[in-house]
């Protein structure tokens, strides 16, 4: 079978941040609940002119400059993203025509014209569901290449259990039939059950209830679209536990072994709402795997397996690298699982270790709900692809905000805190062309 995989990778986060102790304070939260409970330490938040698809653009671009990746050579542009700026309009297109405007010097109008684009939306797997398909397309057509953007910017009520979680950022990833740094395996355990564990619903009020100009809204209720999402955290973790084992253990199956598929991972990447949800949610796993009757084991059980010295240390060795810039950006929604491969590759790569030729195993979750588990390869030209992600120095030049600017930038009425430089910004929102009501207009600033 051809070897198809991950040849090289980007990604862009805000360059402002909110320091997790801060939120806390102003949230009356004990901080240690969130630092040595959950594993936070800072909260990305997107700055006055930019979106989601701004972020996926500097990814994108950062791929396209740093690989000298020729626009003929693409044949796939897909998206995973849960937060669309458009109910038709995929954020894919929004990033051919802005590629094309940037690349046109070099490669002339229109280079990535034959491309095709799509969104692909389950919550926070819909990155994973891109990437898997393009694998496919490869598979079928190695002589091609196909790139997966993740965009999202996780947004949560005000002084909800979820507000803390928050983050912004976006991965930009190169697929061919010559992977420099990870070859996937074909085998896919897949578990998937239609529950409302965390949604974003079309919400309807009465038009006499909200100011609204007659001449834009004939109906006589209005919708509402909101970011913020309605969940239910702890039905939401009890829904992942339960996709992921499922998942795990179909995968095994395909795999046709007995033993446990993580003996053989020398990393784990899972998707990270937050910083340790890994480390929490696998100890279901590592219970189930090594313990001859894990039924019979009780919560408080297996509470006391997740603070034994051998699962500590095993959360050590093959989930820590994962969390380390989770803790520094926050949840990312489709791009987390894959900001966690940054960051255990980048943590490898710093402390010189010696993975080539090693598997690794990826545990992704979607809400609604959706488990998919496989593994990967690492390939020999892992270390110089990740040292172009220039991962630290991105964490480092960001700098902190306080709180009344954090709320400022929340509800929309605070001009952009860092100027925007060497990034694409939302020039604007299109308010006066009945035919162009709403269209957004992006644009690069050097």
């Amino acid at each position: 079978m051809i070897k198809v995989g991950l040849e090289a990778i980007a990604f862009d986060i805000p360059k402002i941040y909110l320091p997790i102790d801060v939120l806390a304070k102003h949230r009356h939260i004990e901080v240690e609940k969130l630092t040595k409970g959950l594993g936070l330490e800072r909260m990305s938040f997107p700055d006055a002119h930019q979106d989601v698809v701004c972020l996926a653009a500097n990814a994108l671009y950062e791929l396209f400059t740093t690989n000298d990746i020729h626009p003929q050579d693409i044949h796939r542009i897909y998206v995973g993203t849960e937060c669309a700026v458009d109910a038709s309009k995929p954020i894919a297109s929004y990033l051919l025509d802005i590629m094309e405007q940037v690349l046109s010097e070099r490669y002339g109008v229109h280079s990535l014209g034959h491309c095709d684009v799509v969104d692909m939306t389950f919550a926070c797997i819909g990155g994973v569901d891109a990437l898997l398909n393009c694998l496919d397309f490869i598979r079928l057509n190695p002589d091609k290449k196909a790139i997966v953007v993740c965009t999202d910017i996780a947004k949560y009520d005000l002084g909800s259990g979820g507000e803390y979680t928050q983050g912004a950022g976006a991965v930009a990833m190169l697929l061919s039939a010559e992977p420099k740094i990870l070859s996937f395996h074909h085998q896919i355990g897949v578990s998937t059950r239609g529950v409302f564990d965390f949604f974003k619903p079309r919400r309807y009020v009465p038009k006499s209830q909200i100011s609204v100009d007659d001449s834009l809204v004939q109906e006589d209720t209005v919708m509402i679209y909101k970011d913020q999402p309605v969940f239910d955290g702890q039905y939401s973790n009890q829904c992942y536990i339960d996709r992921m084992k499922e998942a795990y253990y179909r995968c095994k199956e395909l795999k046709e072994t007995q033993r446990p598929l993580f003996e053989g991972w020398s990393g784990i990447f899972m998707h990270l709402p937050y910083c340790y949800q890994a480390r929490r949610m696998f100890v279901e796993i590592f219970a189930s795997e090594t313990t001859s009757n894990v039924s019979a084991l009780t919560k408080d059980e297996i509470r006391a397996l997740s603070k034994s010295e051998e699962y500590l240390r095993f959360v050590q060795e093959k989930i820590y690298p994962s969390e380390i810039l989770s803790a520094k950006v926050g949840n990312i929604y489709t791009g987390s699982i894959f900001l966690g491969l940054i960051s255990g590759l980048n943590y490898w790569a710093e402390t010189g270790k010696e993975i080539a030729g090693t598997h690794i195993g990826f545990i992704s979750y979607g809400s609604g709900s959706k488990s998919k588990v496989f593994e990967a390869t690492l390939e020999n030209g892992w270390r110089q692809a990740i040292e172009k992600t220039k991962a630290t120095a991105k964490i480092e030049r960001a700098i902190p905000i306080s709180f009344e600017q954090y709320l400022g930038l929340y509800h929309n009425s605070m001009a952009s805190i860092q100027p925007p430089a060497a990034e694409f910004i939302l020039e604007k929102i299109e308010k006066d062309s009945p035919t162009l009501l709403g269209a957004r207009y992006y644009k690069w600033i050097p």
